[in-house]
């Protein structure tokens, strides 16, 4: 007799609903894949007419309260899939303190939580492949397939909203609020698009794939997080001019003690495997000291994507093959330390409106000089307003804090009409 394991849902939106479609179309081959007959026992839905309408599950199996999966007896996998941070988490705790394993795509609770649920599990599986990268298997790769190597950097496209609105910026010539538009309209971007254009989203998968790499732990508040909302058309032309694209990145990389985690605008050189990524898909590179780097590539969000990794997670956790949830089953390296903010060292580019008369450059020079920054090189263009021009400036390598306070020192400059804007250039 084929051996059931009984499914309890919590959130039938996009992905729940493609969970519950893919393991009923998929059946005969994610049975004969697990060695399981997977029994979606009940499912908790904000609109039980609505859900039942849907077609995708007996009527009798849809319920309102979230504490009738929980405290069922019979249910052995709680599938988390409704979002935020302190309920999910509550939901998460109670799941797994009623010796339930746990399957959980909520990378904002991870970003936060994920140390507490790992404490609190012991030995239960608790499966979150889904949280990074959609139906990219970046979360298993690191903990397990490159489980032998020092991780020396990953580089990230972890957003697919704010990739195609840099996207359509870079090869269409669109200004920002256009692009957002449209991802709007396309079903890419939400009618509240914060966490995916001031890069939270790809903050809080950073710091997932960040603790199983490193093992470090680390909050959001902890790291670099920028957005893409200042992002020009000006920026992107002098990205094609001079042979890079633009993309909000995330990065870890290991420096002898020290991690640097940070998400931000980046100009990339456009041969680079990473900016090749466009549109509204998802791109990780992992350079480990054995393998070398190796990339993965996919769609970043979308039910069938991000259902393909929760069954995904359901298949380990029947085939009692999971390992320990953060990658380490104990501490590994104590001295890594979180590297400051102020003391990362790139180089910039800085786009300035400034007066189109003489004297201007020089005034701007000798305070990029007096902070220790060297010009690799400089275009100026005709700005639209008359007597006004725009400047574009590439830095030589220099330190955050820096370049941070030239740029405060310019902007109280009476020739400088906007506040001066900063993109890191990141070597790969």
């Amino acid at each position: 007799m084929v051996r059931k394991i009984y499914i309890g849902i919590i959130g039938v939106g996009v992905v729940g609903s493609s969970v519950i479609r893919i393991l009923k179309q998929n059946q005969d081959l994610i049975g004969a894949r697990a060695g399981v007959e997977f029994v979606i026992k009940k499912a908790v839905v904000r609109d039980i007419p609505k859900a039942q309408k849907l077609g995708i599950l007996e009527a009798d199996k849809f319920h309102t309260d979230i504490d009738s999966i929980l405290n069922d007896k019979d249910i052995d996998v709680v599938i988390e899939l409704i979002g935020g941070v302190e309920f999910a988490y509550e939901i998460a705790k109670k799941a797994l303190q009623n010796n339930k394993a746990l399957i959980t795509a909520n990378k904002a609770m991870l970003a936060y939580h994920r140390y507490d649920l790992a404490r609190i599990a012991k030995e239960l599986p608790i499966g979150f492949e889904a949280s990074v990268g959609g139906g990219i298997p970046i979360v298993r790769t690191l903990r397990d397939c490159l489980a032998s190597n020092h991780i020396q950097a990953i580089y990230g496209i972890l957003n697919g909203t704010s990739n195609y609105i840099l996207t359509q910026m870079f090869d269409h010539n669109k200004d920002f609020y256009t692009a957002l538009l449209e991802a709007q309209n396309l079903g890419y971007a939400e009618s509240d698009p914060t966490l995916d254009i001031n890069g939270l989203d790809a903050g809080h998968k950073l710091l997932i794939l960040a603790t199983l790499a490193y093992g470090i732990n680390a909050l959001p508040e902890d790291i670099l997080i920028e957005g893409i909302s200042d992002i020009t058309p000006d920026d992107m032309e002098f990205a094609r001019e001079f042979g890079y694209t633009i993309k909000l990145l995330g990065i870890a990389k290991s420096d002898n003690n020290e991690l640097e985690l940070r998400v931000h605008p980046s100009l990339i050189l456009k041969d680079c495997m990473i900016s090749k990524v466009g549109g509204v898909m998802n791109g990780v590179s992992v350079i480990g000291d054995c393998a070398g780097e190796s990339m993965y590539y996919g769609a970043g969000a979308g039910g069938n994507a991000t259902a393909s990794s929760v069954i995904a997670d359901l298949i380990e956790i029947a085939r009692d093959t999971h390992s320990s949830m953060l990658g380490f089953s104990r501490s590994f390296d104590k001295n890594l330390t979180l590297k400051s903010i102020e003391k990362i060292r790139s180089r910039y580019y800085i786009r300035l409106y400034t007066q189109d008369k003489p004297g201007v450059l020089s005034q701007i020079t000798q305070i990029l000089g007096d902070n220790n920054i060297s010009i690799q090189a400089l275009l100026q263009k005709e700005h639209t307003e008359q007597g006004m021009a725009k400047l574009f400036i590439s830095t030589h390598t220099s330190i955050e804090s820096d370049i941070n306070k030239a740029l405060q020192e310019i902007q109280s400059l009476p020739i400088v009409s906007q506040k001066p804007y900063k993109i890191r250039i990141q070597d790969l």
